[in-house]
């Protein structure tokens, strides 16, 4: 019997930040939960990551994944963007370390590729692709379907390591 590994995808952000669980077993994908953690974009960003690290060690022991998969950090033109998307992302960091959860993390384009096939796919693909993917999701929060996302890039990644490490025995 094989046994089924539980996974949350984060899509980092300091205003939204998406999460989504799923399990795995075997090649079969299942939908467990997923949301959107809001901060008050109108208090000091200390409060700010304090409310996403509470909530998202909520989350965590809730529904006790295993495994927390986080979109890598995209710096492009905004400096003060990516700083806040780094600190978003080191709350979520900390929160699985804390929990002792295994950490991977993902590059943006990777995760699009893994599950639409393209890296440079839009939110829109991404999203259609999640719910044909993980049909009893229902997701319609962008953020929530990129955590499912990045979630079920883990799962491929992790299910073709373990078929080749059987092979290589």
């Amino acid at each position: 019997m094989t046994a089924t590994l539980r996974i949350l995808g984060i899509d980092p952000g300091l205003a939204r930040m998406g999460w989504g669980v799923i399990d795995v077993c075997g090649t079969r994908l299942s939908h467990v939960a997923h949301g959107v953690l809001r901060s008050d974009t109108r208090a000091e960003i200390a409060a700010r990551l304090l409310t996403l690290h509470e909530e998202l060690a909520e989350v965590i022991a809730e529904l006790r994944p295993s495994t927390l998969a986080i979109e890598q950090a995209f710096v492009a033109r905004d400096v003060s963007a990516a700083l806040k998307l780094g600190q978003a992302r080191a709350v979520a960091l900390v929160a699985a370390a804390r929990a002792g959860l295994a950490i991977a993390e993902y590059a943006p384009n990777h995760i699009k590729k893994s599950v639409v096939g393209v890296g440079h796919a839009e939110k829109a693909q991404v999203q259609a692709m999640v719910r044909r993917l993980l049909p009893t999701s229902q997701v319609e929060a962008a953020d929530a379907a990129d955590a499912l996302a990045c979630a079920i890039a883990h799962a491929h990644l992790s299910g073709t390591r373990a078929r080749m490490i059987a092979a290589m025995t």
